[in-house]
């Protein structure tokens, strides 16, 4: 997941990737803040980013590369 957040005078981008086997990364927007968070498959939080959601310009979800099993 890439993060795009506004810093004033320029744009920062942030990247949240599920870095082991059976992870994946979740978004939530409460009260104003946008947290996307690394959780293990029985729902552990491994870490969380928070921005304020009046900052974010906009949040990517990059597709999953696939391994081409039929090779010829």
């Amino acid at each position: 997941m890439e993060i795009v957040v506004d810093a004033g005078d320029t744009t920062r981008t942030y990247e949240v990737v599920a870095s082991r086997a059976g992870r994946r990364v979740e978004t939530a927007v409460r009260r104003g803040v946008v947290e996307v968070s690394e959780v293990t498959r029985n729902g552990t939080v491994v870490r969380t980013a928070r921005f304020m959601a009046n900052r974010v310009l906009a949040l990517v979800e990059q597709p999953v590369p696939r391994e081409d099993s039929s090779e010829h």
